[in-house]
């Protein structure tokens, strides 16, 4: 019954197309308190379409914050399981002046749909709610058991998932799990992700005198925690680019010969990283290619600072704290744990005598390694070629999913990652979106990959 799926998809564009907008304008910001309800809603949105599927089971698994959708459908005998995992919070959408259009309005310019969380994820969690609903209702069946998972809390490292896991284990028992949160190379040339980078999130406080001071009268003989800060970020990279932290480098997995020519295969170039990101040239570790730098090294990255005046006009203060967002990618054998750790020391380590530093974990998830021999993900292989006239390249990713290592720790789950969106796609930045051929040729790759895996 694929072809009967796959002309349902077909003649059914349109409406798909209402549903993600309809998904697109509740404003499910995770890390924002002031948007709890809205992520809820969004969760509810997602239940309601779960049960118009045909799906069965249909669950809100509670957590401190956010909950788990929970939903199967276990009615072929005999035929292996697929969990499908994504997520439906999304990021914030400052800063709000550089959206060419409101971020929850989804709005259609040319061939893409512009809406914070279009690509990442509610997009791509959509292509697989309509490839299913498309079988369901051409066949009555799906050709697998199915088992959804979809979180609202992966923009905040997941943080109270491994608890649902840990008190629902049965649930989540299946063979594979899928997931559509990644990125294809073009609109036509497929990608298999086959690695992910972990991720260490923290927080720098610096502190100094005990309240905001006038800088004509104590400017030269206090230390301004804002220039201390900046001082101690400015030592976290030597000129090679290679990031200070002692031992942070001592577990990093080198790349495997045919990992290495696969990156040579690879049609990316510095001039694609410039078209893509509008920089003048690249930057990185010295000794690596750009290919390798995203994805096979780990980084460290500031994301914010903040502390002080900032307002328009003038103001000459010292102030008494600054505060840094800093986060740090991981590849294979590292840890989040150990990463930040060894973070946390050399932070200390850096801190002058005349100021006061406190580092804090936000979150973390280790870096995770897929088998691209399995079937799970050689189905995917399949599907995307059908669908796209192109085999797949096979791609370590520089993102984080901290789901993956997750599943295959506590289940030794094989996690096929399976992405429609493109690197233009602007995640987590102004003006993000999602190409629809992508989501339209993605419903049907996935119609296929799932009759793929139940041979």
């Amino acid at each position: 019954m694929t072809q009967a799926a796959l002309q349902y998809a077909h003649k059914n564009q349109s409406r798909a197309l209402e549903e993600l907008k309809e998904l697109l304008r509740i404003p499910s910001i995770s890390t924002l308190p002031d948007h709890a309800k809205d992520v809820r809603r969004a969760a509810e949105w997602i239940t309601q379409k779960l049960k118009a599927i045909g799906f069965e089971n249909i669950q809100l698994l509670e957590t401190p914050r956010h909950p788990v959708i929970y939903a199967d459908w276990l009615h072929a005998s005999g035929k292996p399981t697929l969990l499908i995992y994504g997520h439906y919070d999304v990021q914030p959408v400052d800063p709000v002046n550089e959206w060419e259009t409101p971020p929850f309005e989804p709005t259609l310019r040319g061939e893409n749909l512009y809406a914070r969380g279009s690509s990442d994820d509610k997009g791509q969690v959509m292509v697989h709610l309509k490839a299913l609903e498309a079988i369901m209702k051409t066949d009555g069946r799906l050709p697998l058991n199915v088992k959804l998972m979809i979180e609202g809390e992966e923009e905040i490292g997941s943080e109270n998932l491994k608890g649902v896991l840990d008190n629902h284990k049965k649930l989540f028992q299946a063979d594979a799990c899928v997931i559509s949160d990644s990125q294809m190379l073009t609109p036509t040339q497929p990608l298999i992700v086959v690695g992910l980078r972990g991720l260490c999130y923290t927080e720098v406080e610096v502190t100094g005198p005990s309240h905001d001071l006038h800088s004509g009268a104590y400017g030269g003989a206090v230390h301004n925690p804002m220039k201390a800060l900046c001082e101690i970020i400015s030592k976290l990279h030597d000129a090679q680019n290679k990031i200070t932290i002692p031992g942070f480098y001592d577990k990093v997995r080198i790349l495997s010969k045919e990992e290495k020519e696969e990156l040579v295969k690879l049609p990316f170039t510095d001039k694609t990283l410039q078209q893509e990101t509008g920089v003048s040239k690249p930057w990185g570790e010295a000794g690596f290619t750009t290919k390798e730098r995203i994805g096979a090294r780990p980084t460290l990255e500031v994301h914010g600072i903040r502390g002080g005046f900032i307002g328009d006009g003038a103001k000459t203060v010292i102030p008494a704290k600054a505060l840094a967002k800093i986060s740090m990618r991981l590849v294979p054998n590292q840890t989040a744990e150990e990463a930040g750790r060894l973070f946390k020391k050399h932070i200390e380590s850096l801190a002058p005598s005349t100021v006061k530093v406190n580092v804090k974990i936000l979150h973390g998830a280790d870096p995770a390694l897929v088998d691209r021999k399995h079937k799970a993900v050689e189905a995917a292989a399949k599907a995307y070629e059908t669908t796209f006239g192109a085999k797949p390249f096979y791609l370590l990713e520089g993102g984080s999913i901290p789901v993956v290592v997750q599943l295959q720790r506590m289940f030794n789950l094989p996690v096929a990652l399976m992405g429609f969106g493109l690197p233009d796609d602007r995640l987590h930045s102004p003006n993000e979106k999602y190409h629809l051929p992508n989501y339209y040729k993605g419903i049907e790759c996935t119609i296929r990959y799932y009759y793929e895996l139940a041979k």
